[in-house]
Formats: C-alpha cells, structure tokens, sequence
C-alpha cells in the first residue's frame, strides 16, 4: 500500500471516528435529558402506589408496593395494572364516551318527560351517569399521560442502546486508526533504514577470457 492510499485511509477514520463520538455523545445526551424530563414531570403530581393489598394493591404490582412513580416503567404500570383496574370497574367495561352519552341522552328525556316522577327519575340517573362519565375522563386521561411519559422512557432506551452501539464502534475505528498510524510509522522506518544500508560491492572474481 503506497503512502497516498494509506494516508486516505486513515483520513476517513479520522472523519469517522469524530462522527461516531459526536453520535454517543448526542444519544447519551437524548437518553439523559428524556429520563430527566419524566422524573420531572412525574415527581410533582406525588403518584404513590399502594403499600400492599389491605390499601388497594393489585397482586400484579407486589413488586411497586408503597413506590413513587418518577420513571417511565412505573408510570406504564401505574396507568396500566392500577388505573386500568378502577377504570374497568368503575365503568363496567365501557369507556367515557358511552357513559357521556348515556348521560346526555337521560338529560334529554328528563327534559321531555311530563311525568314528575319519571323526570326525578331521569334526571337522578343522568347525574349519576355523568359522574360516572367524569371519573372516566379523569382516570383516562390521567392514564393518558402516565403511557406518554412511557413512551418517552422507550425511547430513552433505545437512544441508551444507541449510546452503547456507537461507543463500541468508536472504539473499532479508533483501534483500527492506530493500527494503521503504526503500520504507516513503521513502513516509514524501515524504508528509511533501507535507504541508509549501504551496499556492498561484489567479491566474485571476474573471469577473464
């Protein structure tokens, strides 16, 4: 390999190795911020898991018992195995858009009713549906942003596994550029040194005829 061709070569893994420690640095800094952002947002709103079951804890969340949630990972299973659980039960299987119109519908035959007893009666269960029909906003919303937040921690994580990709492969290029500076420090030497061996001249006696 001539000198030109060599020194190409270690350029490029210059250039390469600049870019792939600017990428770690940039995906640890991805990873870092996005998992600060969610401890930031969650610690405030002060969202504990039940300490154990006699307070409300699912078998399924043992593992959380009496934990803050501050990380993507508990919010996922906040809003999933606790939250989903209330929802499920507090609106017997149907989401807040039927019990709004549920509500909305009763409110109307209240209105139309002529019977002051069957109006009492729709109107009670109209409020009763819209509060039914509140605490499925509430908790869907709630339950909303609990799975945003962990959307955000997966994408930390993969800027995380990026962080490692990319250090590794800086690692590569930077073992595979002193390779290639010591070969080229090497070459040099020897030619140099076979530059300055002198040679010695023939002692074959020279047949004359």
């Amino acid at each position: 390999m001539n000198a030109a061709i060599r020194w190409r070569i270690i350029v490029l893994q210059v250039v390469a190795l600049f870019a792939l420690i600017l990428g770690t640095l940039g995906a640890y800094a991805a990873y870092s911020f996005t998992n600060a952002q969610i401890h930031d947002q969650l610690a405030p709103q002060q969202i504990f898991f039940p300490k154990d079951a006699a307070s409300g804890l699912p078998d399924n969340l043992k593992a959380y018992a009496g934990q803050q949630v501050l990380t993507g990972e508990q919010a996922h299973a906040y809003a999933e195995k606790y939250i989903g659980l209330h929802l499920s039960e507090t609106g017997q299987g149907h989401p807040y858009s039927y019990w709004s119109g549920k509500a909305i519908a009763d409110r109307a035959a209240a209105a139309a009713a002529t019977d002051p007893t069957i109006k009492a009666q729709l109107t009670a269960q109209a409020a009763k549906e819209q509060g039914t029909a509140d605490t499925m906003f509430k908790g869907e919303t709630l339950k909303g942003l609990l799975n945003e937040a962990y959307a955000f921690s997966v994408f930390g994580q993969i800027a995380f596994y990026a962080t490692i990709g990319l250090g590794l492969a800086a690692l590569v290029v930077l073992g595979a550029l002193v390779f290639e500076i010591i070969d080229a420090v090497r070459g040099r030497n020897t030619v140099a040194m076979a530059q300055l061996t002198p040679i010695e001249p023939s002692r074959e006696p020279i047949a004359i005829n």
